[in-house]
């Protein structure tokens, strides 16, 4: 079952399904799968892959628990062949919760009470609808010590129909249903104060279940949880009663066409219906779907989360270049660190150039020193505090030089100063100085250093710190392996943070690389990881297709050929009349190769062919040299000097439900809203950009006060989409201007506010 559910969810051949299961379960990784068993997967990529690999784990959980949950119905003698066909083919955890919740062994609920009271025959006595006089009359039989009278009994039995009617997996089904598609969500304000400004939107605000977006679905309940607002959700009950009483109470006419119910009963019973509804189901509706939704929220917003980070890490490196780095700041100084063009800190230092010591010229000096000293060609400066300040500073000394600069997010720098692993990597430096080396390290290698910080820090989400920490974890951990794997490493410089993101690489696996290459020098070939410690041949067909060595003595070693493969890459070249010395010249000529008679010959996988080929063209290619280079500048803006209508280049710093926030050099990012960024409709920001592009946008508006700017990225003469066609009345242009006016205004109300959610909580 498991595998036909994965089939027909991922659209895949049964034999693929089959390959992968086996694959993942002999313990191979997803980087591996992906890049050296193309051949097995029909080229399934990461993404896809680790999609199976999730909805695997599921399907296996699901299946365990109904597994469990028929043993423990059936050793209650209540397991008959209808309810375990329901179990098993129950498609969520859900369903399979709502078949299981009748045999549940419960807490003490007013039900459980009445049970133990013995009224339980008297509830199946009213809920038959068969008695032929009162039911007051028959409760008398229901008086002990602890049912004083006959109502009481009654309404004991009133209880136990209302945990029946509750615990009907259909009814839940149905209900569920009809309150998530014609349910609304109502929130009210508790709290006005002015702190809660940015909730201003939800103080009373109402939007259909079905079609809330899931930002907005995040932003409820972080203002939930701070008690600024009280959610609820708002359905129509009498239709929902309604259902209930069609399926619960029984027609007891003899006249087929008529519909007669027995009077002495159903008063009692449509009680217990609308108390089964409003006490039991509502509330625990309500739960699940407000739990749902916010599953759902969280999902998008890790997608895109998990999006804008891989973006983020495959941005072009600024290779080559010796960078002074900029940690800006007002009281404690401005902290410098130069490092080279490896990555290796050549002085640290610290100024004074802002409030409240204003040491200027002091300042200017010490730069230009280093600049000299050291031939530096960029400054990265941090875009914390102080930055916009430190930027003009910056841009006056560098006036009469060839150096530039350029503004880096430093996101997530002093959770790394303040890190064991800093404390490692430079014991003898303060947490400013880190700081400092960190923010030029990520212009210089994004990759290298950001993978050393907790992705949830990095700067590039929203509201990460409100949803399930160990989903998130997973899928942005995935990113990072991935991105890692994808651009390979290289053995003798990659940090331990590095390698423990190679594919099957532990933690203590990448220690022990480090350990040994500081007690044996470089690694010389990619074999002699066989050598350290704890890293077995399992390991190693795992990793050491994704870790290059510069200069190896197999030339092999430096591409992402994996050693499995040697062998026929070596036969092939000697086959087309090459040796290893040609791999990566001009004389290597590899085009029209008749690979199906060349798989055949060398025994092995086409599409495993053709990647070897592929390689031996543009051996340990780096795939984020095809990314946009950073953005560099010697001019500094301010948000004061823009004009609506100025053309700009900007670059891509945040993408979000609602549209993109993009660096344009005045310190504060401008929003380019969702319906700004085509000429098209786009149904995610997400579908045209990435983290990291640089685009030309025009300016909309400046507010200078609320620090806003708004941008747009449409190649239309009309951006704003306002009046009509040329064949249009006036009248109708008058009302189709001022019906747009209305809705640009409303956009514009939200748009303020998703930007003051964004500057409050997106980093």
């Amino acid at each position: 079952m498991i595998a036909k559910t994965l089939e027909k969810e991922l659209n895949l051949e049964q034999w693929q399904v089959n390959k992968v299961i086996k694959l993942i379960d002999e313990g191979n990784t997803i980087p591996f799968i992906a890049r050296y068993r193309k051949d097995v997967t029909g080229s399934l990529n990461d993404e896809l892959l680790r999609k199976f690999d999730e909805r695997l784990k599921y399907l296996r959980n699901l299946e365990d628990k109904k597994t469990k949950i028929i043993e423990r119905i059936d050793n209650l003698g209540k397991l008959d062949d209808t309810l375990k066909n329901q179990i098993l083919n129950a498609e969520t955890l859900v369903e399979l919760d709502d078949l299981y919740r009748p045999y549940k062994s419960k807490k003490r609920t007013r039900a459980t009470m009445a049970k133990q009271k013995g009224l339980e025959p008297l509830a199946s006595l009213i809920l038959a609808q068969e008695v032929e006089e009162p039911v007051s009359k028959i409760a008398e039989n229901y008086v002990t010590d602890e049912v004083k009278t006959p109502k009481e009994a009654i309404e004991g039995a009133q209880d136990i129909i209302a945990e029946i009617i509750s615990d009907n997996s259909t009814f839940r089904k149905k209900i569920r249903q009809n309150t998530f598609y014609n349910g609304v969500i109502e929130t009210k304000a508790k709290n006005k104060d002015e702190s809660a400004s940015e909730y201003e939107i939800y103080f009373n605000y109402s939007e259909k279940l079905s079609k809330i977006p899931p930002h907005r679905i995040l932003a409820i309940n972080r203002a939930e949880n701070e008690g600024i607002i009280k959610g609820k959700v708002d359905i129509e009950e009498d239709d929902i009663i309604q259902y209930l009483k069609r399926h619960t109470l029984k027609n007891c006419s003899k006249v087929p066409e008529m519909i007669e119910y027995n009077h002495h009963t159903t008063p009692i019973i449509t009680e217990a219906i609308e108390d089964s509804y409003k006490r039991l189901i509502s509330p625990a509706i309500e739960r699940e779907i407000r739990s749902y939704l916010t599953k759902k929220a969280e999902e998008k917003s890790i997608e895109v989360f998990a999006k804008n980070l891989s973006q983020l890490l495959m941005e072009s490196p600024l290779s080559g270049k010796t960078i002074l780095g900029w940690d800006p700041a007002f009281r404690t100084g401005c902290k410098l660190a130069v490092i080279d063009s490896t990555g290796k800190v050549l002085e640290t230092s610290l100024i004074y150039p802002t409030e409240p010591q204003n040491k200027v010229k002091e300042s200017e000096k010490v730069v230009l020193d280093l600049i000299k000293k050291y031939d530096v060609d960029v400054i990265a400066i941090g875009n914390g505090t102080a930055s916009r300040e430190s930027e003009e500073i910056v841009a006056n000394i560098i006036k009469n030089t060839s150096v530039e600069y350029i503004i880096v997010n430093e996101a997530g720098a002093s959770v790394y100063s303040a890190s064991k692993l800093a404390d490692e990597e430079f014991p003898d430096f303060n947490e400013g100085e880190r700081s400092a080396v960190s923010i030029a390290r990520r212009l210089q290698d994004p990759l290298a250093e950001l993978v050393k910080i907790d992705p949830k820090s990095i700067g590039v989400g929203q509201y990460q710190h409100d949803m399930n920490q160990k989903q998130l974890n997973e899928s942005l951990g995935g990113v990072v392996e991935r991105v890692v794997n994808e651009v390979g490493v290289d053995l003798n410089t990659a940090s331990s943070s590095l390698l423990n993101y190679v594919s099957g690489i532990t933690k203590s696996t990448a220690k022990n690389i480090i350990s040994y290459r500081e007690e044996n020098g470089k690694f010389d070939n990619r074999k002699e990881l066989l050598n350290v410690k704890k890293l077995g041949k399992k390991t190693f067909e795992q990793c050491a297709g994704f870790v290059k060595i510069d200069n190896p003595q197999h030339p092999l070693d430096n591409t992402t050929i994996h050693p499995e493969s040697y062998d026929a890459a070596v036969k092939l070249l000697d086959k087309l009349g090459y040796t290893l010395a040609d791999i990566g010249s001009n004389n290597l000529k590899l085009d029209n190769l008749d690979y199906e008679e060349l798989s055949d010959q060398l025994d092995i996988g086409v599409i495993t062919l053709q990647d070897i080929v592929k390689e031996l063209k543009k051996p340990g290619r780096d795939p984020r040299e095809d990314m946009p280079k950073p953005v560099l500048r010697k001019n500094v803006l301010s948000i004061e000097d823009l004009e609506e209508g100025m053309i700009m280049q900007g670059t891509v710093r945040n993408i979000v439900d609602f549209g993109a926030f993009v660096d344009i050099g005045v310190h504060q990012d401008g929003l380019v809203h969702i319906s700004q960024i085509s000429d098209n409709f786009i149904k995610h920001p997400s579908d045209v950009l990435k983290v990291g592009d640089t685009v030309k946008v025009k300016v909309l508006g400046v507010d200078p006060v609320k620090k806003k700017i708004s941008l747009t990225m449409k190649t239309t003469e009309n951006p704003h989409g306002i009046g009509g066609a040329n064949q249009k009345t006036d009248r109708e242009r008058k009302s189709g201007r001022k019906f747009a006016e209305r809705k640009k205004s409303e956009a514009e109300s939200k748009e303020d506010m998703l930007a003051l959610l964004y500057k409050k909580f997106g980093r």
